[in-house]
């Protein structure tokens, strides 16, 4: 799979490609039923499947930090699509060029001069170009002056309700992770290189991987019991999501301690998956209490896991 940042970096495609464009905020199971239909298309063209996505995404640039959470940071994006099969992640950067093309331009820039769609699938709501004119019924026209079929996939549904990102963040703000994991597939998780912290849960016995979020905004914050993937192997462990309010911390920050594992792993890029949420965060009185606390999260964790056989090989 190849990863292209920005439109001046990729080949042009001279024998064109099939390709979808959008978020794929979390790629849930509504996203993959696309990947889908994309790499059907593309086999049976004998072309690359093409998934373009934004960066930062539309949102975050117009709203900051009102943007609703995100779910997926493109390096997460990238190694979901990528076990998706996709051929080809083109990261357009969302800046006030990009957000200011017509919906024709836009369309005849990206799609038909430089990537040459043979086929292009999107979502039936999809909208683009400046202040979002751009509808299906446009790109349905626009494909047919340039030999390109466009087709629209409905929504997935589970129960009554569509499967969407905004969907998962509600499940996920509830802390519901059985719910999150219908919604996905898979487990929710983050992904992050592990990075030095002040070592103070280390005195305490208790030593931590820090993994800076780089968001905005937090999708969830709490204590979780978790699954870390490091080197391909699953490690039982708990973690915390947030700001450290107890010693004033201000960043977002997921700190995981691994149970029973004594291992040097900064640096290493690892996943966490989350299975099961513990508390919310909360301030404590003293950093005694805070102490006490993990050290009964510690416990609580051991404990669940030792009913819930998630982590295998």
């Amino acid at each position: 799979m190849e990863l292209y940042r920005g439109l001046h970096n990729t080949p042009k495609m001279v024998d064109g490609c099939v390709a979808t464009i959008g978020n794929f905020d979390g790629v849930h199971l509504g996203h993959q039923q696309m990947i889908n239909a994309l790499n059907n298309s593309a086999n049976q063209l004998g072309l690359p499947a093409v998934v373009i996505v934004f960066e930062p995404q539309p949102l975050e640039y117009f709203l900051q930090k009102k943007a609703p959470a995100r779910l997926s940071r493109l390096r997460d994006k990238v190694y979901l699509l990528a076990s998706q099969k996709v051929d080809v992640i083109l990261s357009l950067p969302f800046n006030r060029h990009l957000a200011n093309l017509s919906p024709q331009n836009f369309v005849e820039t990206v799609l038909f001069h430089h990537l040459n769609v043979k086929h292009l699938i999107v979502g039936e709501d999809f909208q683009f170009g400046k202040n979002r004119r751009g509808n299906f019924s446009l790109l349905k026209k626009l494909g047919e002056e340039h030999n390109c079929i466009v087709d629209s996939l409905s929504t997935v549904s589970q129960g009554n309700e569509r499967i969407s990102s905004t969907r998962v963040r509600h499940v996920l703000k509830l802390g519901n992770l059985i719910g999150v994991e219908k919604l996905l597939g898979r487990p929710f998780s983050m992904f992050g290189r592990v990075a030095h912290g002040d070592k103070r849960a280390r005195q305490w016995g208790i030593p931590t991987a820090n993994i800076y979020l780089h968001r905005l905004v937090s999708p969830l914050q709490g204590v979780y019991c978790i699954n870390a993937v490091i080197d391909g192997e699953l490690h039982e462990g708990v973690a915390n999501v947030g700001t450290r309010p107890t010693v004033d911390g201000t960043k977002s920050l997921l700190e995981v301690h691994l149970l029973n594992f004594n291992r040097d792993i900064y640096a290493k890029n690892i996943e966490v998956r989350f299975m099961h949420k513990l508390r919310d965060e909360q301030r404590f009185d003293s950093v005694e209490e805070l102490k006490q606390q993990i050290l009964a999260d510690v416990e609580n964790c051991a404990a669940y896991f030792q009913s819930h056989s998630h982590c295998v090989e």
